[in-house]
């Protein structure tokens, strides 16, 4: 009877020690607490910054001329011929500027214009600036349009997010993912921005609420958040299929242990009967 009870524990200890459950699942785990407290609201303070490399889409319109007086001031349409066609066809997609290496734009009459490192109304500030020298009363409508954010590692569908209208919080782009899996780390996650060549990083806790009032809660075009493995996964990618293997062969092996104690002991006792 006694080898009988060893080998239930020790397959029981062992089936146990192979099973471990993620731990810290539930984001904001202090919330009814930081609700009581308050916190920041940092939604109307954010806004993006012009970086090298972005595409813009800037339009100049003015409230005293005709649009065909200012229309030297805009980009024209995009031209193209069809084939087979010898009439020059235009579409309505209007042209974008892009912020080179240096941070200028070269813009229609005025030249080149530095803008990166600006924030959005810095950036139509200066374009009113410039252009009410030419124009009166101009009207500058300034959009990022190549404005992304990736998110790797443990979540659903990993990848990049497009953002529409240049605003986008940490659990915005999570969540156009598919939000963590269970081995995803909510203690852990990364973000790495660069800043000009200047790679910044920073650490997010989502079981915390104070992730609202980070200066990073709001996401900037070309941000990588990542997502980092948990105890559980890192524990499982070291074993090898072969590993996998040897342990299903010593499960098996201890299951036909403790039946064949069982089968023992009962005819043990049939014959002593």
């Amino acid at each position: 009877m006694k080898l009988k009870f060893w080998l239930f524990s020790i397959l029981t200890v062992f089936l146990l020690s192979c099973q471990s459950v993620p731990q810290d699942v539930a984001y904001f785990q202090d919330f009814d607490k930081y609700a009581q407290q308050g916190y920041a609201n940092n939604y109307y303070k954010y806004e993006p910054t012009i970086k090298n490399n972005d595409q813009l889409l800037i339009s100049i319109s003015s409230p005293v001329l005709d649009q065909r007086q200012v229309a030297q001031f805009n980009l024209p349409m995009n031209t193209y011929l069809a084939p087979g066609e010898t009439t020059v066809m235009q579409s309505s997609a209007i042209q974008t500027y892009t912020v080179d290496t240096e941070g200028y734009i070269h813009f229609p009459v005025i030249g080149k214009i530095k803008i990166a490192g600006l924030t959005k109304s810095q950036g139509i500030e200066l374009l009113e600036n410039e252009v009410s020298q030419y124009l009166p009363s101009p009207i500058v409508n300034l959009q990022i349009i190549s404005f992304k954010v990736t998110v790797l590692g443990e979540v659903l569908k990993p990848g990049p997010v497009e953002v529409t209208d240049e605003r986008v919080s940490i659990l915005d782009a999570i969540g156009a993912v598919g939000d963590l899996t269970v081995y995803g780390d909510r203690k852990n996650v990364k973000l790495i921005r660069d800043n000009n060549g200047v790679k910044e990083l920073h650490t997010f806790d989502l079981t915390k609420s104070d992730i609202f009032n980070s200066p990073y809660y709001y996401l900037q075009q070309n941000d990588v958040v990542y997502i980092e493995p948990n105890k559980t996964r890192k524990t499982d990618s070291t074993y090898s299929s072969s590993k996998s293997y040897e342990l299903s062969t010593i499960s098996v092996i201890l299951s036909s242990l403790t039946a064949l104690s069982t089968i023992v002991m009962v005819v043990f006792n049939v014959t002593k009967d």
